[in-house]
């Protein structure tokens, strides 16, 4: 699928030659863009200035809650300047869809997979259409602004927002975000890139203090910011509730004013998270709007700021600058010449395709001794577990959307106050054993829910094929204390696999999980969460219908302590809140991003030489792969690859930096996924992102001249021979 990128509000073009990756549409749509902000700026009062520079969270739950005419139930409301033609900015949650809010609009929206679902397929066109699917239907529920693009590299696996971000990686991230956030633009909305930056966990998320240098952070988190806004191009970043270097990252000069704007040349608006603005100096900062402003302390970025405005010419041209940078969104995205009303009409099966098609591409397959495909003559099948009669899980927080009907089952896990249905495990109406049934229509099919090992054992030993879904359930606001499957499914799983040699299990995990019981079973199935018609596409894995082609975008460690922080930073005084508040008198919280620095995930265990319970990159097939023929001239690298096996499957080519002038390092610098029928083969060409193989040091990349090696690579930890090329040096800024 071509991908149109309708505006330039990102980075300025890289003057590198071959080796630049910045897609750009001509500067002459970001120019009139800017000259429309300037010539509206030049008719805006005072007052005016003030208006688009602050939001409120148009919920009736919230204490004193006014909902403005034209607001929406949802996440954000920016009044809009009718007299200047300026739209009020309506916005929702989040990357995986319209936000369900409870269901307070009495509607429902179509739930893509979970953002490591979506990475698991390693195809940015599968992202620029799961993202057009839901900017369609934000537009036609009246949203324009779509908080989506969630891009925070993977640092910890325990990070309860870990489901919705992408990898650990930061081309792969970038190219799949960026991808996103072009599909959400198609239809006229403005989307987000967030959290930016350097947001690893929900523990103490408003008070952690994030230690890192800064080559480093550009080299990892950064870079997969910037790849994603070049090939994006969102209309607004939203700043993170951590702090960088003791600065809060919404009031961050160095990640706002002089990385984002300066380094980088962004243009389009910098937004808050909600309840994450320190004060009126987080405007000089870089900040540009005020989001959700109830959430916060006070009301900064009105009168306080207006005030500022008249008595400080630094705090005046700020002012103006913020304004112009939110226009320039609004005219670029033309969300004011093609304005979102509610009431559009949505076709959902569409739409419930392309979240299916979504879940075939990113499904996993880990392990297979012989058991999967499942024969659809199976005589009998015991099905266990993980509220497989009844739906598929969904991680909650911000992000939980929901089908009309709301959720097939609920699980409340406590809590109080205006945020404690976030606190509710929640299963779409896709159920498995229903799929299954209806693949399977002759076989004896069984159900047992697992809270009895002795009821499921029993079972299981009664049938050919016992099928356990195990389920682990995260949310925004709070941290997993470690990787264990939850309540108990561990040993349901050894149970049932000592019972029936022919155990698959299937995971709906949020993230990597530990499996104790891995060498008992016969297969295993990594499903992440699966959205809408996530029972469809596991039961059409399961039978073969679908040839599993996800590989991991995450690594799944064999034991804590082979992470850079076996021990969460604050879990153990953080309270389990929502947000995770210190406990009484502690107020410092800090992490140190300096022990792995850019090595994150792969690149870490490489470093470390640590074997990994499966490796980047990892997913086996129902057919067979050859990879070959890596060739490398200058920069960029082509490869082939064959389908050796007897079943049409998708596979996907990776290369790796893998060597510098002698010295092993790891980095993924290419990939492309492939479609091929049995017996077939295919050539592709990837181009090399210089950054990847430079470093950041005094102000610039670098990249030192010499030899470098190349691997193609089945995962980050099964490569192919190494190929060398010279290359000469280079070092250019942003």
């Amino acid at each position: 699928m071509k991908r149109h990128l309708p505006f330039v509000l990102g980075c300025a073009a890289l003057a590198l030659g071959s080796g630049a990756r910045a897609q750009q549409a001509p500067a002459v749509d970001l120019a009139a863009a800017q000259a429309r902000a300037d010539a509206t700026l030049a008719k805006m009062s005072a007052d005016d200035k003030v208006i688009l520079t602050h939001g409120i969270m148009p919920l009736p739950f919230l204490p004193g809650a006014k909902i403005p005419a034209g607001a929406i139930f949802g996440a954000g409301y920016v009044a809009g300047i009718p007299r200047l033609g300026v739209p009020a900015l309506t916005e929702t949650d989040a990357s995986l869809g319209v936000a369900w809010v409870g269901g307070l609009r009495k509607d429902g929206a179509t739930a893509l997979p979970s953002g490591l679902a979506q990475a698991a397929s390693w195809n940015p066109d599968l992202l620029y259409r799961g993202g057009a699917m839901i900017g369609a239907e934000a537009r036609a529920k009246g949203f324009n602004v779509l908080l989506a693009g969630g891009v925070n590299l993977m640092r910890d696996p325990r990070n309860g927002r870990t489901f919705e971000y992408l990898a650990e990686d930061p081309l792969l991230s970038g190219d799949l975000v960026g991808a996103a956030i072009a599909g959400i633009q198609s239809n006229h909305i403005i989307s987000t890139i967030k959290h930016f930056a350097l947001n690893g966990q929900e523990t103490g998320r408003k008070y952690v203090d994030v230690k890192i240098a800064e080559g480093a952070a550009r080299e990892s988190d950064l870079l997969a910011f910037q790849i994603g806004i070049e090939k994006g191009q969102p209309g607004a970043v939203m700043c993170a509730y951590n702090r960088i270097g003791g600065a809060q990252a919404c009031a961050s000069d160095w990640a706002l004013n002089k990385v984002l704007k300066g380094s980088w040349g962004y243009k389009g608006f910098v937004m808050s998270d909600w309840g994450a603005v320190p004060g009126v100096e987080a405007a000089l900062g870089g900040l540009d709007q005020q989001s959700g402003a109830e959430l916060d302390k006070a009301l900064y970025f009105a009168d306080v700021l207006k005030a500022k405005a008249g008595a400080d010419k630094a705090y005046a041209a700020r002012l103006d600058d913020m304004n112009r940078r939110v226009l320039t969104a609004i005219y670029a995205t033309g969300i004011d010449k093609h304005p979102a009303q509610p009431g559009g009409a949505i076709d959902f099966a569409a739409h419930a395709q392309v979240a299916e098609d979504v879940a075939r591409q990113g499904i996993v397959l880990l392990k297979n001794n012989g058991a999967l495909p499942l024969a659809k003559t199976a005589a009998s099948i015991a099905v266990i577990g993980g509220y497989a009669d009844s739906g598929v899980l969904a991680g909650s927080g911000s992000s939980l959307v929901m089908g009309e009907g709301g959720p097939a089952a609920t699980r409340s896990l406590g809590g109080d106050g205006p945020f404690a249905a976030l606190m509710q495990q929640s299963y779409h109406r896709s159920s498995p054993l229903k799929a299954i049934q209806a693949l399977a229509p002759k076989a004896t099919i069984t159900f047992r829910d697992g809270r009895y090992i002795a009821d499921a054992v029993a079972k299981a030993r009664q049938a050919q094929v016992a099928i356990v879904f195990a389920t682990e359930w995260r949310t925004e606001g709070a941290d997993q204390p470690d990787l264990s499957l939850p309540d108990g499914q561990d040993a349901l799983i050894a149970a049932v696999a000592a019972a029936n040699p022919n155990t698959i299990v299937v995971l709906e995990t949020g993230g990597p999980v530990m499996m104790p019981w891995l060498d008992k079973v016969a297969g295993v199935v990594e499903a992440w969460y699966p959205g809408a018609r996530g029972g469809e596409a596991i039961a059409s894995v399961l039978f073969g219908d679908t040839n599993p082609g996800g590989r991991l975008p995450v690594t799944f460690p064999a034991s804590l302590d082979q992470l850079p922080r076996p021990k969460l930073d604050g879990a153990d005084w953080v309270e389990p809140n929502f947000g995770g508040d210190p406990a009484p008198g502690k107020d410092q919280l800090h992490a140190d991003y300096d022990i792995e620095g850019s090595d994150v995930g792969y690149r870490w265990f490489a470093r470390k030489g640590y074997k990994p319970l499966f490796p980047f990159g990892f997913g086996l097939s129902y057919t067979s792969f050859a990879a070959r023929d890596l060739k490398v001239s200058g920069m960029s690298a082509s490869f082939t690859l064959a389908n050796t096996g007897q079943r049409a499957g998708d596979d996907v080519g990776q290369v790796y930096l893998v060597r510098r002038n002698g010295q092993p390092l790891q980095r993924l610098v290419g990939f492309k996924r492939m479609s091929l029928a049995a017996g077939a083969s295919q050539s592709a060409t990837v181009t090399f992102d210089p950054r990847l193989l430079a470093d950041w040091k005094d102000g610039r990349w670098t990249m030192p001249a010499g030899d470098y090696g190349f691997a193609l690579g089945r995962s980050a930890a099964d490569l192919g021979q190494v190929v060398t090329v010279k290359l000469p040096a280079r070092s250019w800024k942003d």
